[in-house]
C-alpha cells in the first residue's frame, strides 16, 4: 500500500487506515470477529489504526475498543512496529450518550486509562477528540502539550476543529493530524477551509465516516456518479469514493470503520484504485468542492 507521511512526525502510514468505532459500539460484532476484522485490514496493508476511548457503548465500557485492538495486535503475526496507533480524549458516554469534556484533568486521566487499555508505554498519536465549549481550548490543547512533555504520548493531533483553533494550537504544540468528519456528503472542512490549511501546513487530515459513517453510508452506495465511475472500473462506490478523497491531496489519510472483513479488505483495495485527474475532476464538480483549494 502507498505510504503517506503522518504531518511532520516523521512516520509514514498506510494511506489508508482503520477506524475501530464500529467495532465497539451497540451492536458490534463478538470479540472474534472483530479481532478477524482488525487482522484483515492488518493483512491488507493498512498500517494506521485509529480508536478513542469513548468507542464504546457507555461510560462503565471505557476503554473497550482500545482492548479489542490491544488483543488483536498481541494475536497478530505482522510486524507490530510498523503500526502506528491512534487515539482521542475529551469525550464521555454516559448513559450511553456522547459528552464533550475538555478539562486537563480529565483528558490527563483519559491518557492514563488509554496507555493500559492498548497495553503501550507511549500513544503514537493523542488526539483531542473535540473542543469543549466550557472550557478554554487552549486549556485542553495545553494538558496534550504536557502529555507529550512527559513522555507519554509522542505526537498531538485534533479532532472536529475549525481553522482557527487549528492555528490557535499551533501556538502551543506542534500538531501532525487532523480529524473531522469528511466525505461526498459532509463537505464542510472543505468548504471552512479546513483541507485546504492541512494541504498548505503538511498536516495530515484524517476524514471519519469518509464512505459516509452510519449517517451517509446509504447515499454513497446510491449515488450516481460514484455509482457510474464504479461501473467504469470495476470497482465499488465505496472504493471510488475513498480514491477519489486520496488524490485530492497527499496529507488525506482517510480511516473507514469496517465491522466485516470483507469491508476492510475493500477500503485498502481503494489504495490501489489510481483515478485520472478527469475523473477527479469530475467527481469534484459533481460534489461541488472544484475550488476548495482556491
Amino acid at each position: 500500500m502507498e505510504q503517506r507521511a503522518l504531518g511532520s512526525s516523521g512516520l509514514q502510514v498506510g494511506c489508508v487506515g482503520l477506524g475501530g468505532m464500529p467495532l465497539s459500539l451497540a451492536g458490534h460484532p463478538d470479540e472474534a470477529a472483530g479481532i478477524r476484522v482488525i487482522h484483515a485490514a492488518l493483512d491488507a496493508g493498512m498500517t494506521l489504526i485509529d480508536t478513542a476511548d469513548v468507542y464504546c457503548v457507555d461510560d462503565d465500557d471505557l476503554g473497550a475498543n482500545e482492548r479489542l485492538i490491544a488483543r488483536a495486535l498481541d494475536q497478530w503475526s505482522g510486524d507490530r512496529d510498523a503500526l502506528v496507533l491512534a487515539t482521542k480524549g475529551g469525550c464521555q458516554r454516559p448513559g450511553g450518550s456522547w459528552t464533550v469534556n475538555g478539562r486537563p484533568e480529565h483528558l490527563t486521566a483519559a491518557c492514563e486509562r488509554s496507555l493500559s487499555a492498548l497495553g503501550v508505554e507511549v500513544i503514537d498519536l493523542y488526539q483531542l477528540h473535540a473542543p469543549d465549549d466550557h472550557i478554554p481550548f487552549a486549556e485542553s490543547v495545553g494538558a496534550l502539550a504536557r502529555l507529550r512533555e512527559a513522555g507519554k504520548i509522542r505526537h498531538v493531533g485534533l479532532s472536529n476543529v475549525s481553522v482557527e483553533e487549528i492555528e490557535q494550537a499551533r501556538g502551543i504544540v506542534e500538531v501532525v493530524s487532523v480529524q473531522n468528519r469528511c466525505n461526498p456528503f459532509d463537505r464542510g472542512s472543505f468548504a471552512r477551509g479546513v483541507v485546504r490549511r492541512c494541504n498548505e501546513l503538511g498536516i495530515a487530515f484524517l476524514p471519519h465516516s469518509p464512505v459516509g459513517g452510519h449517517r451517509s453510508q446509504g447515499r454513497v452506495a446510491s449515488d450516481p456518479h460514484l455509482g457510474a465511475l464504479a461501473a467504469r472500473r470495476g470497482a465499488s462506490p465505496f472504493e471510488v469514493c475513498l480514491a477519489w478523497l486520496l488524490a485530492l491531496t497527499p496529507v488525506m489519510i482517510p480511516i473507514p470503520g469496517a465491522s466485516r472483513q470483507v469491508s476492510a479488505r475493500s477500503s485498502a483495495a481503494a489504495a490501489e484504485l489510481r483515478l485520472s485527474a478527469e475523473e477527479v475532476a469530475e467527481l469534484s464538480a459533481a460534489f461541488g468542492v472544484s475550488g476548495w483549494r482556491a
